[in-house]
């Protein structure tokens, strides 16, 4: 128990204060903003491998993925939306089987994980987000890595605007450290 405590303080999920006890990490908003751009440049590298690497039980489960995705947004289950969303984007990079670059970039989306965005964004823009899923998807099946690499930088362009109209009004993030709250 203490070990498996340890391992989520490490990474960042979990947070201890002597004589408090253990609690769910949380980020700031600078820090979430920070983490998307970490999943950004990790999910860049792995892109264009994971094209060239597919087999088609990779593209598949991504259409399989994509389907559910739409299902969940004409539901409007935002957070099966959520859920999914991750799943797709994983799904996008796991056929690279690099393997240390896909645990940093789970790393990174299990930190960011306790704030669920995607279940507190309009609906109008988790349908913008995901009509970027269908480009991203047309791309990675056509075996076109150079237009998976542009769709992919327009659908991150679009998520870091959306991630950054995130109020706090349902306490979604940290009060930033006194010495950046400037």
């Amino acid at each position: 128990m203490r070990e498996s405590l340890k391992t989520l303080i490490g990474e960042g999920l979990v947070d201890h204060r002597p004589n408090l006890g253990y609690t769910v990490a949380q980020l700031t908003a600078a820090e979430l903003r920070e983490m998307y751009i970490v999943r950004e440049v990790l999910e860049t590298a792995a892109l264009p491998v994971a094209v060239d690497l597919a087999t088609d039980t990779d593209r598949e489960h991504l259409i399989e993925v994509n389907r559910q995705l739409e299902a969940s947004l004409a539901q409007d289950d935002s957070r099966e939306y959520h859920r999914l969303s991750r799943e797709f984007h994983l799904s996008l990079t796991r056929p690279s089987r690099m393997h240390r670059l896909l645990h940093m970039l789970e790393s990174a989306w299990n930190i960011t994980e306790p704030v669920q965005p995607m279940v507190h964004v309009a609906g109008s823009d988790r349908a913008s987000l995901h009509s970027d899923h269908a480009e991203m998807l047309a791309a990675f099946l056509a075996g076109d890595s150079a237009g998976l690499l542009r769709a992919a930088q327009h659908h991150h362009t679009r998520l870091n605007s959306v991630i950054s109209t995130l109020s706090n009004d349902h306490g979604l993030f940290a009060d930033p450290p006194s010495d950046q709250s400037r």
